[in-house]
């Protein structure tokens, strides 16, 4: 992957797959629905904190690249 539009079509398409709202995605994340909302449109600033967060509780792992 290698680029944020696809990070986050990748995160809703397993947060969808693992039957959660955003909203309940967002309480395991410990973040808010806005957060996931922005991830997954690629929207916004979101920390990677964040995005690593969501990546956990969907039990993803984000390779970075050289």
């Amino acid at each position: 992957m290698n680029s944020l539009l696809e990070i986050g079509a990748a995160l809703q398409l397993s947060r969808k797959e693992n039957a959660l709202t955003q909203e309940q995605l967002a309480d395991l994340a410990n973040i808010s629905e806005r957060t996931v909302r922005a991830i997954e449109t690629g929207t916004g600033n979101p920390s990677i904190g964040a995005v690593l967060s969501v990546a956990s509780v969907l039990g993803l792992k984000i390779v970075v690249q050289k």
